[in-house]
């Protein structure tokens, strides 16, 4: 036997809440948001640590490493 899943629109859904017990809707409320973060995550763009490389590059273009090191220590005493 096929099982069938009846649709239930948004306005009879809404309707419904108030006939809910208060554990019920709570419940519900967990599952939607639940469903909700897990929508928007999925759309979410990953980012890499990669995509950093390069940045800030023409800041210490004509900065030597070594130079930079021995001012910062210097500036300790």
């Amino acid at each position: 036997m096929a099982s069938h899943r009846a649709r239930v629109s948004y306005n009879e859904m809404i309707a419904s809440l108030p006939l809910l017990e208060t554990e019920e809707q709570l419940n519900m409320l967990e599952v939607l948001s639940s469903m909700i973060k897990r929508a928007v995550r999925s759309k979410e763009k990953t980012h890499s640590l990669l995509e950093l490389e390069g940045l800030g590059a023409d800041t210490w273009k004509n900065i030597s490493a070594d130079d930079y090191v021995n001012s910062e220590r210097d500036s300790w005493s």
